[in-house]
């Protein structure tokens, strides 16, 4: 998907691509390397300069990202003596060889700036800023910061190093940068610098318990529109395309495998519209501009207090923003003569500080409607046949072949690894006579599933951001040696936070206690226990569907909610080149691979939150994704995540394919089915004198019928608005420039507004 992806980015008027670098992706395993397949960089650098763009590295080595520990590899945690992110030769060695490798494979293949190649800047740590007083040692975590830089600038890369979110304790040989939803406010710690804006979030990350997170295109607009006005450099979208966390990479915990983020480009990479096309009219706006911006001398003009006019001169060129920063008030601002109406939280650009060229709040670019229809190849979900397989838990049941034996409770990413989710704390005793008993377990674990002597008596998980919880089941002993299995599960490692390497996972500590009626305990908590990491079927890679594994059809009958199966079936991949996902209601928890690739984690059965930013949306005013003033919000009260992207490069056309499910909670497969997901309906509001312009923007998808050429406010929603006064002459011309065309454009006169309509806007609404 790469060149596909990068190629839109191009075409929406981005200049450069930034990417960070995922440590625990290419080196999984201490010095064991992996730069194939999804982490070629080299090739991705590649792509980048063969469209003609510029490229920011962004090393960290620790990335945030929502990506399962921080990008940071557990095996980290083995080193003795090491302390993450702060001065320590431990951690510092480990980090400075990682920096290197990347450093001298980007030389070797002449990707800098310096070489000939794109890369133009280069970042070292990420957010440190914002952790760095809450480490409880400052004197180490400001040698750290600095030995960073220090060792950043040795490797002599040709370009400029930057540190995000480093606003205090700066070191002198880096250029320190903004991340947030605005950063027109915020500038470098010292002069002759750019100001760079690292990060402008276009939405939000999602976790397994919350709604989506929608961030207006007015909003994204008026905040870049505002940066530029104040003297901005470069500012880059966190995210453009956020696609999808496949494997275990989701990080969190509880971030899910979507990382759609609300971007210009969404998971699967089709154009989010209107906010791509919005964005692009913005930036073909800056660019007509650049050199003023750049060379030119400006002055401040503050016309009242949320309303300010900046004029740039270059020799006798001008370019103008006029900004109104009151978010329930729109204004009249006369400039050089000419009045200009500026809606509330909007920022207009006049090139030529007479005309606007774009103003934030008016939308010109068409709304896209995205809609899911049903695989056509085959009638799903009937055609779709499951075999299934127990997945072995007979070797777990014992407290013996573990790795190792301690007596006591270990914590679980030192003791795995991270080389699972899953860990297995074995214990037994031996009992006198047949007994009741509650067992206890204090756990800082995500899940929890108890076995006594071969059978499951409990499970539990904990809700999100509260990551200690307990587990109690009746259990009864018989007379003799009993055992105790426990299998701990993680959903994603914590990703970003002061120490956040140190939250632990699993039991450790305990207390695991038996308690008797009368409220005595037998302690097992320093007992014996033995430890295996994983479960049976991923060391034998059921997900591969090797020869010679044995599944049955049980003669079509399918053992639904059954905690612990493994499913298979087989699929022919939907016809043409739109995005296929996977719907997975129905089901509770688990894995899903097609063709051996990992899709990641799912959990339908996880709900979203009611949350009271699910009823209202206005992009006027500043927006937040945490705390109080949520909007925007959509999905609440539904499954957090049902569809799964399915990459066409992991389909095969013209023959079976395979989808094999880990069900770890139970849940029932006969409602999977695979979807395409192509644009519906398209809708533009315009007024006259502007060109429309409409566009199923899809593999050879074409505008089937015009729905709507009205005047006036119309009622509803793209896809399904009602006209308000209908232009007969407007249809007429829409409907012979438009119909069966993949993108028609039509200008706006005034010999197509309606007999007696008032509004001079026109909204248009096709289907593809």
């Amino acid at each position: 998907m790469w060149p596909d992806l990068i190629k839109k980015a191009k075409e929406g008027g981005l200049d450069a691509i930034e990417t960070y670098v995922f440590w625990n992706g290419h080196e999984p395993h201490r010095r064991q390397y992996n730069f194939e397949g999804n982490y070629d960089i080299i090739r991705f650098f590649k792509e980048i300069q063969n469209a003609g763009l510029y490229a920011i590295l962004r090393i960290g080595p620790y990335i945030c990202g929502e990506w399962n520990y921080g990008g940071l590899p557990a095996w980290l945690r083995d080193i003795p003596q090491m302390q993450f992110r702060m001065h320590n030769a431990p951690f510092e060695n480990e980090m400075e060889n990682f920096t290197t490798l990347i450093i001298n494979k980007m030389k070797d293949a002449n990707m800098f700036a310096g070489q000939g190649g794109p890369i133009i800047l280069a970042q070292i740590e990420n957010e440190y800023g914002n952790v760095m007083g809450q480490l409880n040692n400052n004197q180490s975590a400001s040698e750290y910061i600095h030995w960073c830089a220090d060792m950043a600038n040795k490797q002599n890369v040709g370009v400029p190093w930057i540190m995000c979110q480093q606003d205090s304790d700066v070191p002198h040989n880096v250029v320190n940068t903004c991340n947030g939803f605005y950063c027109h406010d915020w500038f470098p710690n010292r002069t002759g610098i750019p100001k760079i804006w690292t990060e402008n979030w276009t939405g939000w990350f999602k976790a397994w318990d919350k709604p989506d997170f929608h961030r207006s295109a007015e909003d994204i607009a008026f905040a870049v529109a505002m940066f530029f006005q104040k003297r901005g450099s470069l500012q880059n979208y966190y995210m453009y395309h956020g696609g999808t966390n496949f494997g275990r990479t989701s990080g969190g915990p509880y971030i899910t495998t979507s990382y759609d983020y609300d971007a210009p480009l969404d998971e699967y990479g089709n154009l989010r519209q209107p906010k791509y096309g919005h964005l692009k009219d913005l930036h073909s706006v800056i660019k007509s501009i650049e050199k003023i911006l750049v060379h030119g001398e400006y002055v401040d003009t503050n016309y009242s207090d949320n309303v300010t006019v900046t004029k740039y001169t270059l020799g006798s060129t001008s370019a103008c923003f006029i900004n109104n920063r009151n978010d329930n008030k729109d204004l009249n601002v006369t400039l050089d003569g000419n009045t200009h109406l500026l809606p509330a939280w909007s920022v207009s650009i006049l090139p030529d500080c007479k005309t606007v060229a774009f103003n934030s709040a008016k939308i010109k670019a068409q709304t896209t409607i995205m809609v899911k229809k049903a695989n056509m190849v085959e009638k799903e979900p009937e055609s779709l046949k499951w075999s299934w397989m127990r997945e072995n838990l007979t070797p777990f049941m014992t407290d013996e072949k573990g790795s190792y034996r301690k007596n006591e409770l270990l914590e679980q990413i030192v003791t795995s690894t991270d080389q699972s989710d899953y860990l297995w704390y074995r214990t037994s005793l031996d009992h006198k006579g047949e007994a009741s008993y509650t067992l206890f377990v204090n756990t800082t674990g995500h899940e929890l599933y108890a076995f006594v002597n071969g059978m499951l008596v409990g499970k539990n998980h904990s809700p999100n951001g509260h990551f200690v919880f307990q587990l109690e089941s009746a259990v009864k002993l018989h007379d003799g040696n009993n055992y105790i299995s426990l299998l701990s599960a993680t959903i994603g490692l914590k990703n970003y936070g002061p120490l956040f390497e140190k939250m632990p996972a699993g039991i450790v500590g305990g207390p695991v206690k038996l308690i008797d009626n009368n409220g005595t305990g037998i302690d097992l908590s320093n007992s014996s226990w033995s430890y295996k990491a994983g479960l049976a079927g991923e060391y034998r890679q059921i997900h591969l569907d090797k020869p010679g594994y044995r599944w049955d059809n049980n003669n079509g009958t399918v053992p639904i909610n059954r905690p612990f199966t493994w499913y298979k079936t087989t699929f022919q991949a939907p016809a043409g080149q739109d995005t296929v996902v996977v719907d997975l209601l129905g089901l509770n928890k688990g894995m899903a691979w097609v063709n051996g690739n990992n899709l990641g984690r799912y959990w339908p059965s996880y709900t979203a939150a009611e949350m009271g930013g699910c009823h209202h949306c206005d992009y006027r005013g500043v927006f937040q994704a945490e705390g109080d003033g949520q909007k925007c919000l959509t999905g609440c009260g539904e499954p957090s995540q049902r569809y799964y992207h399915v990459p066409r490069s992991f389909l095969k056309n013209g023959e079976p394919n395979t989808l094999i499910l880990f069900e770890e909670a139970g849940g029932d497969p006969s409602q999977v089915i695979f979807h395409t997901v192509v644009a519906g309906s398209v809708c533009v509001s315009a007024e006259v004198g502007d060109a429309i312009t409409l566009s199923c923007g899809q593999h050879s998808k074409t505008i089937s019928t015009i729905d709507v050429t009205s005047f006036g406010v119309a009622h509803g929603q793209c896809g399904a608005y009602e006209g308000g006064c209908e232009s007969k002459a407007a249809y007429k011309a829409f409907t012979e420039a438009c119909l069966g065309k993949e993108s028609c454009t039509v200008q706006i006169t005034n010999d197509l507004t309606g007999s007696g309509c008032l509004s001079g806007v026109l909204t248009v609404q096709a289907s593809c």
